[in-house]
């Protein structure tokens, strides 16, 4: 028998990788099923997982343990959730790379964008982004380690909503039909659909877009805009993004589902979201360096901002939402003027992608 098909059908535990509210909600959701450990990167908090069964204060179930070492979950667990911010995705892939191997099955459920740019050049640096500098959460594990069954985890799956048990669903998206099938194995329950996708870049592309509008739609809620205006944002919002996926490699399909249109209509209208968060605190006067300041957790949707204008500065595209807002967050462009150039922008068609 294959060693490492061997190895793969010895363990039943489930790894998750980071401890964020997101992490720590799937950790809760995969331990109802499983056997389940948990890394974090300081020695402190898995004292405390494994001593109060929480994480930085959020409750963990009881049965959850906790580990700092990479070599123990890789070796612990043949199925690894890797659930950490996209700003310090390249680095825990890294560290976790010597002990991965071709058999281990691995899903993420990072809504973000890592850069592969020349040594020297940072994204504060650089003009123009083109698609291949850009890697999706899937194509950081694919480039970092010898994992070949990658998945990731996406659609409208608000952390406060799902560590309370309330109903939701989600997309496993893969090109691998058995990590679409482990994924909802491991996942489905009552409360929690699980649908599959085998899209897995514009599944992440949809993820990750949204964000751009859930700022926007922040933005609107912060100025008392009724909710006239946020539809407009919303559907405006979409035709964007189904033409920034195809840009950057992504099919339509997956802008129109769960993790796309769903995901990004619960994140308009959610104070839960942190991308939300940002717009509205922003609308309310605040600087874009106080509110990253106070934030616990990391809001994707800010890098991801720069990411694309450097992308369409490099492909000559035009994707208006995304332009105007750089310009809010990082240009002095106040809110209310960026609003009235949208308000004007020449759309002649209403849905010009299908």
């Amino acid at each position: 028998m294959d060693m490492a098909l061997k190895n793969s059908s010895k363990s039943s535990t489930i790894g998750v990788v980071g401890v964020g509210s997101f992490g720590t909600a799937i950790a809760n959701m995969l331990a109802e099923k499983s056997e389940v450990m948990v890394y974090a990167r300081k020695p402190e908090v898995v004292d405390e997982i494994n001593t109060q069964s929480s994480a930085q204060g959020k409750a963990l179930h009881a049965s959850i343990q906790g580990t700092f070492d990479p070599e123990t979950l890789c070796k612990e667990c043949n199925i690894l959730f890797f659930m950490v911010p996209s700003s310090g995705f390249q680095e825990v892939a890294r560290k976790f790379a010597p002990f991965l191997h071709p058999y281990h099955l691995v899903i993420h459920g990072t809504k973000g964008l890592c850069l592969n740019l020349p040594e020297g050049q940072t994204l504060d640096t650089v003009k123009k982004i083109k698609r291949s500098q850009i890697l999706t959460m899937s194509e950081v594990i694919q480039q970092e380690t010898v994992a070949v069954r990658v998945g990731c985890l996406a659609g409208p799956n608000l952390a406060k909503e799902l560590s309370k048990g309330q109903p939701a669903a989600t997309v496993i998206a893969s090109k691998y039909n058995e990590v679409i099938m482990e994924g909802q194995r491991l996942l489905r329950s009552d409360k929690f659909q699980v649908y599959g996708n085998s899209d897995i870049i514009g599944v992440e592309l949809s993820g990750v877009l949204k964000n751009i509008i859930a700022i926007a739609s922040g933005a609107l809620a912060g100025l008392g805009l009724g909710e006239n205006a946020r539809g407009l944002l919303i559907s405006r919002g979409m035709v964007e993004m189904a033409h920034l996926s195809n840009a950057l490699g992504g099919s339509l399909k997956s802008v129109i589902g769960l993790a796309g249109i769903g995901d990004l209509v619960a994140t308009c209208n959610s104070v839960d979201s942190r991308n939300f968060t940002v717009g509205y605190r922003l609308a309310k006067g605040e600087s874009l360096t106080e509110i990253q300041a106070s934030m616990e957790e990391v809001a994707e949707g800010v890098n991801t901002v720069k990411i694309i204008k450097g992308f369409l500065e490099a492909a000559d595209l035009r994707a208006p939402i995304t332009e105007n807002l750089y310009r809010v967050l990082f240009e002095d462009l106040e809110i209310e003027e960026a609003l009235q150039f949208l308000m004007k922008y020449p759309f002649n068609v209403d849905v010009d992608f299908v």
